[in-house]
């Protein structure tokens, strides 16, 4: 009873496995995957990342108490307080780790570092969350797993991918018709991921700061938190698709990789969804028939759970298998397979 009270494992589970299937999902999208341990050790130095918040929170303490105004109080605890602290400890892990390989290598390897670093950082952030509030940390973690996450690993795509246009711009032809992109492209490393951090956050600040709000106002303070946050992950999309567009090799055998790719993702995210929907329904099935005398509800739900389980592992299961076979036979045709002029 003690055990289910707690929910450690699933509540761990629950923190890490959003982050983790987003990354698959980058690593698994890049046609030349750069070397595992170095997506890894970005991943997890992005979760570590959280122990450098205070030296970099200390560095922007004083500037929120420079204006009396408490909106403006509001906007710079946004940016300073929050938003600049985060991104920049961030970025030193992707150009930490993005250093460790050549200047001619490929471009998209420091977009996946940079997507690692940041759901390694919302991984340990998810998982604080909802260690700290136990009582909803079903809510919470489908709220964040929907959002949260992939902001984060976005805001990590965005910053690594100007780093990559920095280190690369003519490659990627970012420096052919504008003189001034070897200036903007290092600025943006750093400013566009704050200015949508921030922006992401300002609207939830101002709720969590005056709940008087109600009605019409609130609806249009959440929508623009989303706004901005599927923004963020529209941009970083778009960045992805740049660079790809320079250094994925069109051949025949690389389009029908990603077009399987695609399918298996689908079936990836529905058994993930399945396993953990089934594991939260079962566990709190069996709280309540702990709970509660009358039992033949639960009796009668408790299956389904495991049946959810089932389905999901099946699913993963079968599309591990799928695309590892898979891309061991595309490896083997690929030589015979001519590329498209």
């Amino acid at each position: 009873m003690e055990g289910l009270e707690s929910l450690p494992t699933v509540i761990g589970i629950a923190a890490v496995a959003p982050a983790l299937l987003v990354l698959w999902l980058v690593i698994a999208a890049d046609e030349r995957p750069g070397p595992p341990g170095l997506v890894w050790a970005s991943f997890l130095l992005g979760a570590a990342s959280i122990s450098l918040l205070g030296y970099a929170r200390a560095l922007f303490a004083g500037i929120p108490g420079l204006t009396d105004d408490p909106t403006w109080a509001m906007v710079l605890h946004a940016v300073f307080g929050i938003a600049a602290p985060e991104e920049i400890v961030k970025i030193l892990v992707i150009l930490a780790v993005s250093t460790q390989r050549a200047r001619t290598a490929d471009p998209m390897d420091t977009v996946v570092y940079g997507a690692a670093a940041g759901l390694g950082f919302a991984a340990y952030e998810n998982l604080i969350y909802l260690l700290s509030y136990p009582e909803m940390w079903r809510t919470l973690a489908v709220l964040r797993s929907v959002l949260t996450v992939p902001f984060h690993g976005a805001l990590g795509v965005i910053a690594g991918a100007y780093i990559a246009i920095a280190r690369s711009g003519r490659a990627l032809g970012a420096h052919r018709r504008d003189s001034l992109a070897f200036i903007r492209t290092p600025l943006l490393i750093v400013l566009a991921p704050i200015t949508l951090h921030a922006c992401y956050d300002l609207p939830l600040l101002t709720l969590q700061q005056h709940p008087e709000i109600v009605g019409l106002g609130r609806r249009a303070l959440e929508g623009a938190g989303m706004l901005f946050g599927f923004g963020t992950i529209a941009l970083a999309v778009r960045l992805v698709r740049r660079i790809g567009a320079h250094h994925a090799p069109h051949t025949d055998v690389s389009r029908e990789r990603l077009a399987q790719l695609r399918s298996m993702w689908a079936l990836t995210f529905a058994g993930g969804a399945a396993g953990f929907a089934g594991t939260a329904f079962l566990i709190s099935s069996l709280r309540h028939w702990y709970s509660n005398p009358e039992r033949s509800v639960t009796m009668v739900l408790v299956p389904l759970g495991v049946t959810s389980i089932l389905i999901g592992i099946v699913l993963l299961v079968l599309t591990s298998a799928a695309y590892f076979f898979g891309r061991n036979r595309m490896r083997t045709v690929a030589p015979a397979i001519p590329v498209r002029q």
